[in-house]
């Protein structure tokens, strides 16, 4: 074998070089299967990052979930395949190549549409992989040889694809509506891409005087005085008593001179403000169905930077706020502002740039989205689709139950194209898949594509059926559609999740089976399964952000403390439904968690190499198959085994309940506390290569620790895939059955090898131990010197410890083990439920020190009791409680009864 590791764990000296290997030897590339599959297949998408990302703390524990999960099934046998991708992501690519432009003088204007949009495509070229190259420096187990783009050509003919299929089904439609456009980005984003902030603000009150009753005037109240230019009319409540003599007469708009109706409408709230409210349809979604309801106009006075245009008269050429300042004085100059009051507005942002959002009349193009969310609600409902944790499924109907159209077009140069062509001659509108020659109406030749471009998410939304050759019915999508997970955060539920579910169900009922059969919806679905995973918090659980100066950068840490200990940080903390207070604290822990199985690892191989020396040789290619130690076998060997094995069963457990928190900490407990803390000290005892030793024991003991130590690495590996690849090379001699540990079978359970009552003899063979050290520690005893050991047990134990004295006595430097049978007196005693045991010490003992110890151990053992007495008094406690949760709170009180009794006996004896 080769041996020779370096004497310090460096994980940067072994991290690039296997993920290079990786990559360059396409491990994790999966072919479609000829035919039907084999193995049960395992697909994953990855939630495409911006070709402009970075990774941030958030994909890190994304990506960290979905590679351990992969890598697991992978190892369990599945066909599992991770697909990657990046996406165009429209908004933030154009603001990234315009603020580039902006950076030489120019703009995307001056460029022209074509020009730009090749400067974008150079832009991705140059800078659009680099979240994928530290995807690939990470290690994720992706199939590199089907990353996607989402604008690929093969995406983009789903793209139009499902646009013209809609279109055609009656629910795609273009109309004026009020969107919320963002006069930054200069286009309509959807209701998800605002993120709405309370604010300190004005409710103005302005007069409106009433023609028909000159020197009276009509008090109307409002947030935005600046879209008074736009009013079209003044509204009331009909069973406002305050204003029924001013119904159906008119008013002078203030500024602008133009006279408008006053209408009533139930809508209107009598109690807001004045009971009066300006109807400005072009600037007020409210006001536009208002608008709408009584035929009234709409008049847009601002243009797409939110500058006031021609039609706001005197103001023209004002941005909106400017304007509204140069209103207000106005108003108060002529007597018309009667009074404003503080009032809490919530304000509505873009999401990307964070401007202020302007609610404006624009042409845009719809989903009619009912039809295709009633399928995505039908999914969830009838069990084909799960969430974990559960809680988001209500989330996502409450949504889903409340949904509007869809707007689905953006005034973007960088994106889909929608494909539809206005025709010069006609006007009408031809949608077709392929560039039509002609108009579909008249015929004209003279045709003009729509400018605007389709929002990112409509795309993205299609990716589980287009990346597997949708609109095509294909082999692919016959073996690996629907996708068995989804892995994400909460933030993309409604912008990504609920988009794909209504997708997926609504165009792949039409796809049939691969046998032929009608496809139905529990299987039209995009994915089985949802996990949403929480967010990375710092330390102190506050979010991060610029703005604090609490973002951490995920490489910086990788670079200080090695992947695996990072990623093994997420998982241990990456409990269903609590947010992650990322410490660096908990890495440093894990890193040094690392270098223990380092330093385990030379030890073995330092004891490997000494077995050969004394003519005694193992064949690696046996360890996978090595059977469990049979009953003869020294205790150590047939409990590590058994430790093993009870292992294997419940990680695989909490891996399929997404514990990934379970997970590691059970894996953790294993390779530091049972193999490295217990297992590879005693079975020391076993290793002796002298002419005098046995050969067989020896052999046999190595074997075993080979073994262990062999499975324990994939155990581990879909947590640590570096540091498990190095080593189980290591193992192999560099010559493995398989090209990597991540293809090779992860431990199963074997119920033959786990044994329960071995383990509860073993454990009280640990305490025994665990209690002659802590005593030894109380007394003083130097840390070299042996010392007579007495043990008094009542409970058939006294053949466990005799028949493993060897042990007792080299881990605890025990000099002797003799049991007892009377009550134990003096000082140096320590009891537990099951054993008491006293160190045989001449040294004089400090009464007062063993009497403060053994008082501050009751104290401990009473607050216990007190603690476990109220919870299990407590019936709503015991209804809720796991069965075996309830069941060892009543063993622990037993044995407090026991431990509080022995206690108080041992003062009892000191003060005699």
């Amino acid at each position: 074998m080769s041996h020779d590791l370096p004497k310090v764990y460096d994980p940067t000296a072994i991290e690039d070089r296997w993920a290079e290997y990786w990559v360059s030897e396409r491990l994790f590339d999966v072919p479609t299967p000829g035919g039907a599959p084999s193995a049960q297949h395992f697909t994953i998408l990855l939630p495409p990052p911006n070709v402009t990302g970075r990774l941030h703390m958030g994909h890190m524990l994304n990506q960290t979930e979905m590679d351990i999960l992969t890598r697991w099934r992978r190892m369990s046998g599945d066909l599992a395949l991770w697909l990657p991708g990046t996406d165009h992501a429209g908004i933030a690519t154009q603001m990234m190549v315009e603020r580039e432009l902006a950076a030489e003088n120019k703009t995307r204007q001056e460029l022209g549409r074509e020009a730009f949009v090749e400067r974008v495509w150079q832009w991705r070229q140059h800078y659009g992989g680099a979240i994928l190259d530290q995807m690939k420096r990470l290690g994720a187990s992706v199939d590199w040889s089907r990353e996607y783009f989402t604008m690929d050509d093969n995406l983009s003919v789903a793209v139009r694809e499902a646009f013209v299929r809609l279109h055609e089904q009656g629910l795609i439609y273009r109309g004026a509506y009020i969107v919320n456009w963002c006069p930054r980005c200069q286009t309509a984003i959807s209701d998800l891409e605002v993120v709405h902030e309370e604010q300190q603000g004005k409710l103005w009150e302005i007069r409106y005087p009433v023609i028909e009753e000159p020197g009276q005037f009509l008090t109307v109240a409002t947030t935005r005085p600046e879209t008074m230019l736009g009013d079209v009319a003044v509204a009331v409540n009909p069973e406002d008593e305050r204003y029924k003599h001013l119904h159906g007469k008119r008013l002078r708009l203030p500024l602008v001179e133009r006279e408008i109706p006053i209408i009533t409408d139930t809508w209107v709230s009598a109690d807001f403000g004045t009971g009066a409210v300006k109807v400005t349809p072009a600037h007020d979604p409210n006001d536009f169905t208002l608008g709408q309801r009584h035929g009234l106009p709409s008049i847009n006075v601002m243009d797409e930077t939110a500058h006031i245009n021609a039609e706001g008269g005197a103001y023209a050429g004002l941005d909106r706020y400017e304007a509204r300042k140069r209103i207000l004085a106005d108003l108060e100059a002529q007597g018309l502002l009667a009074g404003a009051k503080d009032h809490v507005n919530s304000i509505g942002k873009c999401d990307r740039c964070k401007t202020v959002v302007e609610p404006r009349l624009s042409t845009q193009w719809f989903i009619k989205i009912q039809p295709l969310a009633d399928k995505a609600i039908a999914a969830v409902e009838q069990g084909y689709i799960r969430f974990t944790p559960e809680q988001y499924a209500k989330t996502y109907f409450e949504w889903m139950r409340n949904i509007h159209d869809w707007c689905i077009s953006r005034q973007l140069w960088w994106g889909h194209r929608i494909p539809a062509w206005h025709c010069l001659t006609c006007k009408q509108i031809t949608v077709a898949r392929e560039t039509p020659m002609k108009c579909s109406h008249c015929g004209s030749t003279e045709l003009e594509q729509e400018k605007d471009v389709l929002d990112t998410w409509f795309s993205s939304g299609l990716l589980p059926c287009s990346v597997f050759g949708w609109p095509r019915h294909t082999h692919d999508s016959d073996v690996f559609y629907p996708t068995q997970l989804l892995v994400t955060g909460f933030d993309i539920l409604f912008f990504w999740v609920a988009r794909m579910i209504m997708l997926g169900c609504h165009f792949m009922l039409d796809v049939p089976m691969a046998d032929g059969s009608e496809r139905m919806l529990k299987d039209a679905v995009p994915f089985r399964e949802v996990y949403i995973h929480a967010l990375v918090r710092d330390a102190d659980r506050q979010k991060m952000s610029k703005t604090k100066g609490n973002v951490i950068d995920p490489i910086e840490i990788v670079s200080k403390y090695g992947t695996d200990a990072v990623r093994f940080t997420l998982a241990a903390m990456a409990s269903p439904g609590t947010d992650i207070a990322f410490s660096e604290g908990r890495t440093e822990g894990y890193r040094a968690f690392a270098n223990k199985i380092w330093n385990a690892a030379r030890f073995i191989f330092m004891n490997v190499d000494r077995a050969v020396e004394a003519g005694i040789v193992i064949d690696p290619q046996t360890l996978a198959d090595a059977h469990a130690p049979d009953a003869n076998a020294p205790i150590e060997a047939r409990w590590i085994t058994s430790r093993l094995n009870n292992t294997a069963a419940e990680v695989n457990k909490a891996l399929s309940e997404y514990r990934f928190h379970e997970a590691a900490s059970l894996v953790y407990q294993f390779f530091w506390g049972d193999f490295c803390d217990w297992y590879l000290e005693i079975v020391k005892l076993r290793l002796d290569f002298s002419e005098s030793a046995s050969k067989q024991v020896s052999k046999s003991a190595l074997i075993t620790l080979l073994s262990t130590f062999e499975a324990a690495l994939r155990l581990l590996s879909p947590f640590m895939p570096f540091l498990t690849e190095e080593l189980w090379h290591a193992v192999y001699d560099g010559k493995p059955s398989a090209k990597s540990i991540a293809l090779s079978r992860y431990p199963q359970a074997c119920d033959k090898a786990m044994n329960a009552a071995l383990e509860a003899d073993m454990q009280q063979l640990q305490e025994l131990i665990v209690a002659i050290r802590a005593t030894r520690k109380d007394l003083g005893v130097e840390e070299k010197s042996t010392v007579p050991v007495r043990v008094r047990t009542n409970n058939g134990l006294e053949h466990i410890f005799g028949a493993n004295d060897g042990i007792v006595q080299k881990l605890a430097r025990a000099a002797t083990l003799n049991f007892v049978t009377a009550p134990l007196e003096g000082a140096g005693i320590r009891s537990t439920p099951q054993f008491d045991v006293q160190i045989i010490y001449e040294r004089k003992i400090d009464v007062a020190a063993e009497r403060e110890r053994l008082t501050k151990d009751l104290a401990k053992f009473e607050k216990e009791q007190i603690n476990a007495e109220r919870q299990l008094g407590n019936a709503a406690f015991l209804r809720k409680a796991p069965a075996q949760v309830v069941e060892g709170l009543r063993k622990r009180a037993a044995e407090l009864v026991i431990l509080i009794e022995k206690t108080r006996k041992a003062l009892d004896d000191l003060a005699t």
